[in-house]
């Protein structure tokens, strides 16, 4: 009995897994010619200033951390090019102490990017809905009890956030078109 048990627990278990596999796509590849990247100047489509500068150059530092990919001057010079656009940002206040003055943030960041095969005129893969979110503590607030180190500014929240959405369209550029976060399935705020 505990033969035939056995047995088939280990036939259910092959079944099950061949079944999963057969659904699972095979991720695309970046492909062979594309060696360098241009990434053209970042759009900004909300109230907040200099948010494009700051999200290309997190980008852009990506790219050359990976070093798969060359940066280039000009779109004439590149295999692909990189685009994105800063469509939402969203500060919410989360807590508030005794005074009804927030202490903890999440702030919420949407971009659109795409990723274009320069020489054959492709959009290898775009994303209108990348989402970027961080929860802190705002240490700019005296009466916030930042004494465990986990507090900061603003600014440094949406540097950690221009951080993980840069490390995440630089994956999907390189390794495969379906790894980054994508929120395109949810109603994003106005």
């Amino acid at each position: 009995m505990n033969k035939l048990m056995c047995c088939l627990s280990l036939c259910a278990a092959f079944v099950f897994s061949s079944c999963a596999s057969i659904y699972d796509p095979a991720p695309q590849i970046l492909p062979e010619h594309i060696k360098n990247v241009y990434v053209r100047p970042f759009i900004n489509n909300t109230n907040q200033f200099g948010l494009e500068a700051k999200f290309m150059n997190a980008v852009t530092d990506e790219i050359l951390r990976d070093g798969r990919l060359s940066l280039v001057n000009t779109e004439a010079e590149a295999n692909g090019i990189l685009t994105a656009t800063i469509k939402k940002y969203i500060l919410q206040p989360l807590t508030y102490d005794v005074n009804m003055v927030a202490e903890q943030y999440k702030l919420w960041i949407i971009v659109s990017v795409s990723f274009i095969d320069r020489e054959n005129d492709v959009t290898l893969w775009t994303e209108p809905n990348i989402e970027g979110i961080q929860i802190y503590k705002d240490i700019t607030n005296r009466n916030t009890d930042v004494s465990m180190g986990e507090g900061m500014t603003e600014e440094e929240a949406r540097a950690v956030v221009w951080e993980k959405v840069s490390r995440d369209i630089v994956k999907r550029t390189i390794k495969g078109f379906g790894s980054v976060t994508s929120v395109s399935e949810k109603k994003v705020p106005v």
